[in-house]
């Protein structure tokens, strides 16, 4: 696999050693997590139907009846979790090496669910034949490239259960969130909270436009490098563009279009009034950040307007009402700097 893709997939993932440049720290500890019984609560409402879902790769998914032993990415589980499907399994970073619960987990109860991985490429294949799935969900940054599915293990996962895939890059939060609405719709989901959560977030997002005037950077910081995010290929930043907000574009994106990587030498290459940075447990705090001359210096750093950026939110009205809340609470602290 060449260099530029392993450096998307380690910004991305945030998995370490995945490229010369990427020395990032794993983000949990080797993944089991507490098992899940066979008769663990998969869809709170499942239906005597037939069932059928067209997930984005344009691939129909028919079953004689609902699904209900769902396995899903985490970040996938999150947003069911809100709709009110109850996977059965997980994988990808779901608990911290404490054994706390990632916060990508979003609501997803770990205690309830089983742990099939919590790095990148790994994948408990054998349990996942013993919980006897009936769907896989996974979110895709690529379009047929399920995420955190090892590619290693794909043929194996994709003969035990349909896979449904719901993709992320170049489409809005907003759409986002109605597409994993509509597979959780299908799942007979209760809805419970929903129509008030998507009030609050559609009042959040009309609050963003009364910051139109503060420019703002994204980023993320490693070890080795600082990656300035591009606005187009994140859901939640397109969300910020079309609600009105000034999103630095950068100039040089890297093969792939998800940032320009620079050195922390140039880490002053932007400037913007407010800094959002990335808060995923692989990425540098802000603390570490500070030690870097060039990042010190800069004037939204100087002026304390440095703020987090929650990059994997929860795909649900829950997830974004969040976020959204949050972004809008700190951008009231802040102000132009020219």
């Amino acid at each position: 696999m060449s260099g530029p893709v392993l450096a998307r997939r380690g910004f991305l993932a945030g998995a370490a050693g995945l490229a010369a440049a990427l020395t990032l720290a794993a983000c949990g500890d080797g993944g089991s997590a507490t098992q899940a019984s066979p008769g663990a609560a998969a869809s709170s409402a499942a239906p005597a139907r037939a069932w059928t879902f067209t997930d984005d790769r344009g691939k129909k998914l028919e079953q004689p009846k609902v699904p209900t032993r769902i396995v899903a990415q985490v970040g996938a589980a999150a947003a069911l979790w809100d709709f009110g499907v109850r996977p059965i399994g997980v994988f990808g970073p779901h608990k911290l090496k404490d054994g706390s619960k990632d916060p990508q987990a979003g609501n997803v109860d770990i205690t309830k669910v089983t742990g099939l991985g919590n790095v990148w490429d790994e994948f408990n294949v054998e349990q996942y034949i013993a919980l006897q799935p009936d769907l896989l969900v996974s979110s895709m940054y690529i379009n047929g490239t399920l995420w955190y599915v090892p590619e290693k293990s794909k043929d194996t996962i994709e003969q035990v259960a349909p896979t449904a895939g719901i993709m992320l890059t170049g489409k809005s939060a907003t759409e986002v969130i109605g597409r994993y609405e509509e597979l959780a719709k299908s799942l007979g989901a209760s809805m419970e909270g929903v129509p008030e959560a998507k009030a609050r977030m559609e009042a959040a997002t009309k609050e963003l436009g009364q910051f139109r005037n503060l420019k703002i950077l994204l980023v993320s910081g490693g070890a080795d490098a600082f990656w300035v995010v591009n606005p187009p290929e994140y859901p939640d930043i397109v969300h910020m563009v079309n609600a009105g907000l000034n999103v630095v574009t950068p100039a040089k994106v890297d093969e792939g279009g998800f940032f320009q990587t620079l050195s922390w030498e140039n880490a002053d290459e932007y400037d913007a009034d407010v800094i959002l940075y990335d808060t995923r447990t692989q990425a540098l705090k802000p603390e570490e950040m500070m030690k870097k001359p060039t990042f010190a210096k800069l004037p939204a750093v100087k002026a304390g307007q440095l703020y987090p950026w929650s990059a994997e939110a929860p795909f649900s009205y829950q997830g974004y009402a969040t976020f959204l809340e949050e972004l809008v609470a700190n951008l009231k602290k802040a102000k132009p700097l020219k």
